[in-house]
């Protein structure tokens, strides 16, 4: 706890000498006419547990801590303050009804399992504070590190302090602007294969797919499919950040069983073992979580074993074409390679982070922002009539530029509306990792503060009134949006996706080349509908979020090829 943190040790030692001082001096004062240094330490320590738990849950929060007058969300449990709320909705979704409700300068503090303290930073100036100014003030949680880290390796999206600073400065050149817009041939060449694998659906009448992307649909027609979006959506983005990344074709288009298609379908599906994990976490060691019994622990191991060796056999295959002045790459395995700066296992960490964080994040855009589309046909209509109009078509054997795709204005607003309303990581942790302030308040070691794009990205007072209503024409230039490269807001820290200052995302510039180009793909050549009529009230989504924010039971819509393109 923030100030105050449960110190086992300690709590050995003094439940230790306080037996000792008991039986040998003051044996009168114990329960037990005939005291044992066992029973007596088993006695003392549990009521030093009670009592720490009631200092912990009721004196500290309610009544010490220097947070308790900053402004917080009405009801709640006495002892578990807004957890049960918490519990029972999508995570981020409570945190949109605060920020929009309860008046603050910037900080809401609320309170979590077990009246555990946090805090949601909501104004722009408090979040330049944390991601910007005392950045290296807030560190990630050990969980956090320890359960990602297992399938993402310490790359530098997990490394802390010195180490991070270090492993961003020797990436940056991977990530130049003019790196990444010399890659929109390889995003747009992935998504005509994968517009060409989903036609092959429609042509072959839509039989049913094992691999349970694809369902047969019984009451449409002959040229309409039924798919799961994240699925093809996943398949896709793994198969660019393998040619765009590492210059692998890993054939997860053609084939959604490969092995790491397969592994990561494993990780990322939502599960009732990862809950129970996840709940085993907020109070247990990550070590001791990561190290029990459970079937989730095992297929995590697994996969993260798969995906290591993977990454080291292309690391030393890379290596080797530099060994012989043969590496003439330009995806961003070879160019980090080259600039000698990292480890074997370094590298093979950063592959990692970008083969997990770089495919998932994306795909989840993707689902989402068919699930818009298809509540907001009107929007899927103008979308379709720019692409059909600046684009060649999905079957010409005609590569893209970077310029075609920036110079399409109501693309890059749907887009920048889709990472907006739906951030695929809805929620980031991070600690106190030392005494600190935000806004001027005393933030003690410890304590726990919430970056939240799903509440940030829709507060209205950053967004204005429909900041909780899907408008890509908030990014269009208008004399009435002085402001419209923001998307009407008035402050950069108004968009958290991407996070912003040091820690911000490396990898953003090319995820929204590679959303671009996969959206532009599908929708010029597919038009999209909900198969599920319920699902057109967002508050009948069920939504669960593992690494990302994704439909608990996939994403199915009707599919059917769009005419003149």
């Amino acid at each position: 706890m923030a100030g105050f943190e449960f110190d086992l040790r300690t709590a050995v030692v003094l439940s230790a000498v306080s037996t000792y001082a008991l039986v040998q001096y003051r044996p009168g004062l114990l329960l037990f006419s005939n005291p044992t240094y066992i029973g007596t330490f088993l006695q003392l320590s549990l009521l030093q547990f009670f009592a720490w738990s009631f200092w912990r849950v009721i004196i500290w929060p309610k009544f010490i801590s220097p947070l308790r007058h900053l402004p917080e969300p009405t009801g709640g449990s006495f002892w578990n303050g807004q957890f049960p709320a918490i519990l029972k909705r999508p995570t981020g979704a409570p945190m949109v009804d605060w920020i929009n409700t309860v008046p603050n300068d910037g900080v809401i503090r609320y309170l979590g399992f077990l009246n555990s303290e946090r805090l949601l930073v909501t104004s722009p100036k408090a979040l330049s504070e944390v991601l910007t100014t005392r950045v290296y003030d807030f560190i990630r949680p050990e969980e956090v590190t320890t359960n990602l880290g297992r399938v993402l390796g310490i790359g530098v999206l997990l490394a802390e302090g010195e180490e991070h600073k270090f492993q961003r400065k020797h990436l940056m050149p991977a990530f130049a602007f003019r790196h990444i817009k010399d890659l929109y041939p390889i995003f747009w060449t992935k998504a005509r294969e994968n517009v060409e694998k989903m036609m092959e659906l429609i042509n072959a009448g839509a039989s049913k797919d094992t691999t349970g992307d694809v369902r047969e649909n019984e009451n449409a027609d002959e040229d309409t499919v039924v798919i799961e979006v994240q699925g093809w959506a996943s398949r896709a983005t793994l198969d660019i950040i393998g040619l765009a990344g590492m210059g692998k074709d890993f054939g997860a288009i053609q084939d959604s069983e490969t092995l790491l298609s397969a592994t990561y379908q494993k990780i990322f599906s939502p599960s009732r073992g990862m809950i129970i994990l996840g709940l085993m976490g907020m109070f247990l060691p990550a070590w001791f979580v990561n190290s029990l019994p459970f079937e989730r622990n095992g297929q995590m191991d697994s996969a993260a074993t798969t995906i290591r060796n993977v990454c080291r056999q292309l690391i030393r295959e890379k290596k080797e074409k530099l060994d012989k002045n043969e590496l003439t790459d330009v995806d961003i395995l070879s160019v980090a390679l080259e600039s000698g700066a990292f480890t074997e296992e370094n590298l093979a960490d950063q592959m990692m982070t970008f083969l997990a964080a770089g495919h998932e994040t994306t795909a989840s855009s993707m689902t989402w922002a068919i699930y818009m589309l298809c509540l907001h046909p009107e929007v899927q209509t103008q979308l379709r009539a720019e692409i059909h109009a600046n684009l060649p078509s999905w079957s010409a054997d005609t590569g893209i530029t970077s310029q075609q795709i920036d110079h399409m204005p109501y693309l890059n607003a749907v887009c920048s509306e889709v990472l907006r309303y739906y951030a695929p990581v809805p929620l980031t942790p991070r600690i106190a990792g030392c005494d600190t302030t935000i806004l001027g308040h005393k933030v003690p070691k410890g304590t726990r503060v919430m970056l939240v794009p799903w509440a940030v990205n829709r507060s209205e007072e950053l967004w204005g009134p429909d900041a909780r209503k899907f408008n890509p024409d908030r990014w269009l230039p208008s004399e009435d949006n002085p402001h419209s490269a923001s998307g009407g807001a008035s402050s950069n820290y108004s968009f958290l996706t991407f996070l912003h200052g040091p820690r911000s995302c490396i990898g953003q510039g090319f995820a929204k080349g590679e959303f671009a180009c996969l959206l532009a793909a599908w929708v010029g050549k597919f038009e999209f509908e909900l198969n599920d009529e319920r699902e057109r009230d967002e508050e009948n989504m069920d939504i669960k979020t593992g690494a990302t924010a994704r439909p608990a039971k996939g994403l199915y819509v009707k599919m059917k090829a769009a005419e003149g393109w």
